[in-house]
């Protein structure tokens, strides 16, 4: 039997509104006339063909590719002309995870977090080690703090990866293929405890080309296919 992925109850407030924009990546026009809105708690999947545009829409939803055509607004920013001074801003209301984990391999778990910590502003020790326990605890990972990146497997690297996008208790997360590199039981892990974040009220975005996490945990889908950007039905994969 599916497990149906529920949001709690929130005012309908967009976290991400998109109105006729053009996504483009290194200078080509990815995807054309992109219209559309995400709601707060909302869980979304973004689904496509390997280059059919996902992660350049995910990169332009947090900055790393300038919008030049249409509006976006993420997350109380709008993304059009935004300074560079006020993209770290930003991105202190999102968190981004990655199919490849990109945690410092020179350093243990809780030095990882508290880099980024001290990045965004905080000063305070008790604040910091008090912020890193709770993200950890909350990802299954609170004895895990001394270990190195290589002494975890992938999933565990991936639950640090979505402690760090939890630190600054972010309004939107999104995650570009964060199943990619892990195995089906690694992946259902990997997903209760995304479901269980976005039952808590935060919105997320994740493309993914596993189709059949999509069928245990259904949620809204969008497609990138020919330029455009679609919803779609579950019978429609």
């Amino acid at each position: 039997m599916s497990e149906e992925v529920e949001v709690t109850e929130t005012e309908l407030e967009p976290i991400i509104k998109i109105e006729n924009a053009d996504i483009f990546q290194e200078g080509n026009l990815i995807l054309t006339d992109v219209s559309l809105t995400i709601n707060k708690g909302e869980f979304t999947y973004l689904i496509g063909k390997t280059g059919s545009g996902k992660s350049s829409l995910l990169k332009t939803l947090y900055a790393d590719i300038p919008l030049k055509r249409g509006k976006v607004k993420v997350a109380g920013y709008e993304l059009n002309g935004i300074e560079k001074n006020d993209i770290p801003f930003l991105r202190r209301n999102l968190g981004v995870i990655f199919q490849d984990f990109q945690l410092l391999t020179d350093r243990d778990v809780r030095d990882n977090l508290v880099f980024v910590l001290k990045a965004i502003g905080y000063g305070d020790k008790e604040k910091i080690n008090n912020r890193v326990r709770e993200v950890l605890t909350r990802v299954g990972m609170k004895t895990k703090g001394f270990k190195m990146p290589f002494q975890l497997s992938g999933g565990e690297q991936q639950r640090v990866a979505i402690a760090r996008a939890l630190l600054n208790d972010p309004y939107l997360i999104i995650a570009d293929e964060p199943t990619g590199n892990l195995d089906p039981n690694t992946s259902k892990e990997i997903m209760d405890l995304l479901v269980e974040i976005s039952k808590n009220g935060r919105a997320i975005l994740m493309a993914t080309h596993d189709y059949s996490l999509i069928r245990q945990y259904p949620a809204r889908m969008l497609r990138c296919d020919l330029s455009r950007i679609y919803d779609i039905e579950e019978e429609a994969l």
